[in-house]
């Protein structure tokens, strides 16, 4: 079993840098195999297809944002302030996984058990346990990093300020 983990494990590693090297579009059993130095076919021994890879660099990146956003929030005075910047830092450092794990349905039900929960649980605590204050600063912040990961704010725009003025709006809810 530890030897299939093991396997699994070092399958999503591959995978991982194909994403961040190349985007979501190159990633392929094909890809990931030759990564590995193997045939496509040969993956499939140890992952059931490409939905159960990304699941894992899903869970991952849930598990890694999480952690930095404990992290973040660790002794800080203004945890709402505190998480945008880490969720932003986050997202922009890793945008190819970001993507992947937030523009499409995301697959429950192949993700590692506690992860989507372990990542939101600082967005809930930083929106003082208020799920629906959770949500929208969530989207906000989701909004905010997609608009700048496309190149859709003018140039010269202050987003840094953005962010502040969009914090401020959801600390007054709190």
């Amino acid at each position: 079993m530890a030897s299939s983990v093991a396997r699994t494990r070092e399958i999503a590693g591959a995978a991982r840098a194909v994403l961040e090297e190349e985007g979501a579009a190159a990633l392929s059993m094909r890809r990931v195999a030759e990564r590995l130095g193997m045939r496509a076919p040969s993956l499939y021994k140890h992952v059931a297809g490409k939905e159960e890879i990304e699941a894992e660099l899903i869970s991952d990146g849930f598990e890694e944002s999480a952690a930095a956003f404990e992290e973040a929030c660790a002794g800080a005075h203004d945890h709402l302030a505190t998480l945008a910047a880490a969720y932003r830092a986050f997202a922009l450092a890793h945008p190819h996984l970001y993507r992947l794990m937030t523009e499409r349905p995301l697959p429950r039900a192949l993700l590692r058990p506690g992860v989507e929960e372990r990542a939101a649980r600082p967005v809930i605590d930083a929106a003082g346990g208020d799920v629906d204050l959770a949500r929208a600063a969530w989207a906000f912040a989701h909004g905010m990093v997609m608009l700048e990961l496309n190149g859709r704010f003018p140039p010269g725009a202050d987003l840094d300020a953005a962010w502040a003025a969009g914090v401020a709006a959801l600390q007054e809810r709190r």
